[in-house]
């Protein structure tokens, strides 16, 4: 299990970790902030200096899964995680992933009054001999304190929230023991498939609604948009799988069998394995089916109907591919073979975006 500390810059989540580690037996720490250090020495300064924040690089997000599954398996016990987390995308991305490893995640935000919090940041003083970098120190908390105050709405909404204003750390790390203890500490039920061990087959429903615009959704277990779907589970039938993944994602039950608009052939793609993706046409929903639409707070935060040059925006390359030969199979009244996103024997580039 990991218990993850989150909250604001100078929100006292270092030193409830420390504390926190001599209550709960047999944890340990874990600060991500020195995968984020290790960078520097693992990606060339050109990669670094592309972003402001190492946590916009997708390998230290991957890194941080895989550094914490890996101390789990070797020390056991609980893993005490003092990081802030405050895109919604990463939360999810990360957590998301632990989930797929079966590691249960405890969510506490510390919430210090914001008065005590600006006072505590103007208080810092990390390197009493190098007072300008204490003062780096400083205007990154202060830079972050929006993002924070902002990210707040969903933070208490997810995590555990323990208001520290007027607390120690020891008596901060006394309450969020008790919390794991009865099991009231922010428990996230963020889901993700587990990573596949050979090729594997999937199923995307596309819907459309009065305006021809296509359905998307926003998975909280990994960035980026998608189409309704998933996973073709043993024995079952690519459509039918469609259809079970359009009714437990939004509570649509199509009444009808969709058809097949494209089958693709994903090749492998280290540390990916490929595989069969299919979309199927699932009609069209009316004003009233799309107010009936229900997302699971676990799987998906979000839908929107979209169009070509929209989704353009929003999907990555692959799957955008796969959505423009779609509509085109649509047009056409036939179905579409692809392999690696381009249908066989058509050299073609995907099509562009309908005006």
């Amino acid at each position: 299990m990991i218990v993850w500390l989150n909250g604001a810059f100078s929100g006292g989540k270092t030193s409830t970790a420390k504390e926190l580690a001599e209550l709960i037996p047999g944890s340990h720490l874990y600060d991500p902030e020195v995968t984020g250090g290790g960078l520097r020495y693992l990606l060339p300064a050109k990669r670094m200096n592309e972003v402001g924040d190492y946590q916009d690089l997708p390998i230290w997000r991957r890194m941080v899964v895989d550094t914490a599954a890996a101390l789990l398996a070797e020390l056991g016990g609980v893993l005490i995680v003092p990081m802030t987390l405050l895109r919604q995308e990463y939360r999810d991305e990360i957590f998301g992933a632990l989930a797929a490893r079966r590691i249960p995640v405890r969510h506490v935000v510390l919430t210090p009054d914001e008065t005590i919090l600006r006072r505590r940041i103007e208080g810092r003083v990390d390197y009493a001999d190098d007072p300008a970098r204490s003062e780096s120190i400083r205007q990154w908390a202060r830079d972050h304190l929006a993002p924070y105050l902002e990210a707040l709405s969903w933070l208490r909404d997810d995590a555990l929230a323990v208001d520290n204003s007027h607390l120690t750390p020891r008596e901060t790390a006394e309450r969020v023991a008790e919390a794991v203890r009865n099991g009231t500490a922010g428990f996230c039920p963020i889901v993700q498939t587990p990573e596949p061990t050979a090729q594997t087959l999937a199923s995307g429903v596309l819907l459309f609604d009065e305006h021809d615009r296509v359905l998307l959704v926003d998975p909280t277990y990994k960035p980026g948009w998608e189409f309704p779907g998933g996973v073709v589970e043993p024995g079952e039938a690519p459509a039918r799988a469609g259809m079970r993944e359009v009714a437990e994602e939004i509570g649509i039950e199509l009444t009808a069998v969709p058809r097949l608009l494209v089958v693709d052939w994903e090749p492998p793609k280290p540390p990916g394995f490929g595989g069969l993706r299919f979309l199927f046409d699932g009609g069209r929903l009316t004003s009233a089916d799309a107010h009936r639409l229900l997302l699971p707070g676990s799987e998906l935060r979000g839908w929107r109907f979209v169009t070509e040059d929209e989704a353009a925006t929003m999907l990555p390359p692959v799957r955008l591919s796969r959505l423009r030969w779609a509509l085109r199979a649509r047009e056409l009244g036939r179905p579409l073979n692809l392999e690696a996103g381009v249908p066989v024997g058509d050299p073609r580039e995907p099509p562009a975006p309908r005006n």
